[in-house]
């Protein structure tokens, strides 16, 4: 519903390393580290394997626990500019942004969809005396530590704050790219470590690592950073004296995580050794034109360029819905840190959807749950609509009621069943066709494409809303609103800009009735891929 409590559908999502590596790509969920046993080469298929003589032998989790924290530590770093980048549009809300800007601003979230692109060059690119994976971690971490200390001098001016000047959306949106990209890059080079930095008994709890530190940096950089940034929440709840800001700024906040990044990684530089012992002995360069190379040959086969094709179209109908209600909800009067903080009881039903809906994909079609949820997820954008014209009248003085924000935590947890029973269906169909010969890059690169195929409607869904806006000039003769100067000139003259239709509501009902027409007409081809064979979806390999 919002950059805050909406899963982004190209969000988080795992690395794609060389062909062989094997991976789990997440976008609708929290993330989680896959691992297999078959076909990895190098240094991190090594710490899969059973050990040696005259290496170590089993270890318990106490032994490793020192390495287990740390990359709990590390996950919870890459989680913080995370949880930023999905705060900063609620806060463009609440400054009055245009969507034309929002819209600009969402091609931050693309970075972690896009990782693909560059993801092989960390896994071979490296300076061997300092460590395979330390070589892109600290030189990573080094950068976003500085850059975020150095934005906290800047981030006021660019929020628009003071002498009346509004956000620079540009700058905002270029400096929190970087951030994601840098956090992006950070997430490739940690899940690689975590193969080999803890044995091969003890390599399971990666994952836990994973999600608990990515979901505990998320929150921290977006729900706790919203409402102690919030002046409101903070003096309700946290005050005996009423204070006109909150307990921390967006600056405050930047500089603190700047320098415990700086600490945590010049800690890590000089006291954390990678285990040379699993170091890979060939030369990994070798596999990054290779790498390329496969990606062009399985996008190529008729039967993955179908799915491609028509899983970068099926989100159309959710866009609206997804990328604008909850900006709606803050242009209403919805405080930005109570609808950030929807998120919290969502987290034990964001845990057990996946484990109950993976008993009915777990079969040959999981294809038929994402086609059943379709219709209904669909329909939950037209409540969306309904709840953010029902929001006003149910505002008063003190705010909103309770029963409102019941409501509004119903219609999201809803529309989390609908969206997980999707996402594991495409995830299940996706494990179910990958060639397991080379089952890491051609997971990674279907996965990619389903994220992309949520990011980029939603970047032009935010874009069209001020587009299908029509608003008049009430109170001045002879002028119009129809362009940011025209608005102006309106005021200037003593009148007020009128929305008289919202073209949110317009993109609900087009993106809805495009959405069915999705699903009635391409939604059985989709279904109709479950029916090929094996071969169609074995790439071809050539020695």
């Amino acid at each position: 519903m919002s950059p805050a409590i909406a899963a982004k559908e190209g969000g988080r999502q795992r690395r794609a390393g060389s062909h062989h590596h094997c991976l789990d790509v997440r976008s609708e969920a929290p993330p989680a580290l896959a691992l297999c046993g078959d076909g990895l080469p190098g240094g991190e298929a090594e710490a899969l394997l059973p050990p040696e003589p005259g290496t170590r032998g089993a270890r318990g989790c106490r032994a490793e626990l020192g390495s287990i924290l740390l990359l709990l530590v590390l996950y919870v770093l890459q989680g913080i500019p995370l949880g930023l980048a999905g705060s900063v549009p609620l806060i463009l809300q609440s400054k009055s942004a245009s969507y034309t800007d929002q819209a600009f601003f969402s091609f931050v979230f693309w970075p972690f969809s896009l990782k693909l692109l560059w993801a092989p060059l960390v896994d071979a690119v490296y300076l061997r005396g300092f460590g395979r994976r330390k070589s892109w971690l600290v030189p990573t971490q080094y950068i976003l530590g500085l850059f975020m200390i150095y934005m906290s001098s800047q981030v006021d001016v660019l929020l628009g704050d003071g002498e009346g000047r509004g956000p620079d959306v540009v700058a905002l949106t270029v400096t929190f790219f970087l951030f994601e990209f840098l956090a992006a890059t950070q997430d490739i080079a940690v899940d690689g470590w975590a193969l080999t930095m803890l044995s091969r008994e003890n390599v399971g709890y990666a994952s836990t690592c994973n999600s608990v530190g990515q979901t505990a940096g998320y929150f921290l950089g977006n729900v706790l950073f919203l409402a102690l940034e919030s002046a409101s929440f903070c003096n309700k709840y946290l005050r005996f004296q009423p204070q006109p800001r909150g307990i921390v700024t967006l600056s405050d906040f930047l500089f603190f995580w700047g320098a415990v990044f700086l600490i945590t990684t010049t800690l890590v530089a000089l006291l954390k050794k990678e285990n040379k012992e699993l170091t890979p002995t060939k030369e990994e360069t070798k596999g990054i034109t290779d790498t390329y190379r496969l990606l062009f040959s399985i996008i190529k086969m008729p039967a993955v360029l179908t799915f491609c094709l028509l899983i970068l179209t099926a989100k159309v109908g959710f866009s609206a819905a997804d990328a604008v209600t909850g900006l709606k909800l803050v242009e209403e009067g919805v405080p930005k840190e109570h609808l950030a903080l929807l998120a919290v009881p969502m987290v034990p039903l964001q845990i057990i959807l996946p484990l109950i809906i993976s008993k009915y994909t777990a079969g040959p079609q999981p294809l038929n749950t994402f086609y059943k949820a379709m219709p209904f997820r669909l329909l939950l954008g037209l409540e969306f609509a309904f709840l953010v014209w029902w929001t006003p009248k149910v505002k008063h003085e003190g705010g909103f009621p309770v029963y409102y924000y019941i409501v509004v935590l119903l219609s999201y947890a809803l529309h989390q069943i609908t969206l997980y029973s999707m996402y594991v269906a495409i995830m299940a169909f996706n494990a179910k066709v990958s060639d397991p010969l080379i089952g890491g890059t051609y997971m990674t690169l279907l996965n990619t494409v389903s994220n992309l195929g949520g990011n980029w409607p939603s970047t032009v869904a935010l874009w069209l809303v001020d587009p299908l806006t029509v608003k008049e000039c009430a109170g001045a003769q002879q002028q119009t609103c129809g362009t940011p100067v025209a608005a102006e000139l309106c005021t200037k003259a003593g009148g007020s800009c009128v929305t008289t239709l919202d073209g949110y509501y317009v993109e609900s009902v087009i993106c809805v009735i495009l959405g069915f027409g999705w699903w009635f007409f391409l939604g059985p081809k989709l279904k109709k891929l479950q029916d090929e064979g094996q071969s169609a979806w074995k790439c071809k390999r050539t020695n």
